[in-house]
């Protein structure tokens, strides 16, 4: 259950409050509702409304920036070169390519399915 005050404090049904600690304080319970809501997307056209509506345009600019700098990493383009196409600082390039090898492996699972689609396709 979710404390009132601070949404990152979880309290176990038989246990003391727990505060998650490192890289888990970003999950709480609006945060997996986010993440159902975008489940429920049937396709891009409707991943592309709910985004604007959910974002700001800066905010939008800076995903997509962040989902460009990952698929030319992904492609094997040199740190350079990505900054020259994107414009993206080199600490921006440098994190998407943390996570990308050292995440969670969302950047790895749709960048995966992209690539199998794309085969089908052809």
């Amino acid at each position: 259950m979710a404390n009132l005050i601070d949404p990152t404090v979880t309290r176990d049904a038989e246990g003391p409050a727990v505060k998650p600690s490192g890289e888990d304080r970003w999950m709480n319970e609006a945060t997996r509702e986010l993440a159902s809501a975008v489940a429920t997307l049937r396709d891009g056209e409707e991943a592309l409304r709910f985004l604007r509506d959910l974002c700001t345009v800066n905010e939008l600019r800076e995903f997509a920036a962040r989902w460009e700098v990952a698929r030319l990493l992904d492609a094997g383009t040199s740190y350079h070169e990505i900054s020259e196409r994107t414009r993206a600082s080199s600490a921006t390039i440098s994190r998407v390519n943390q996570w990308l090898r050292y995440g969670r492996d969302g950047y790895r699972l749709v960048l995966d399915r992209q690539a199998r689609s794309r085969r089908r396709r052809r």
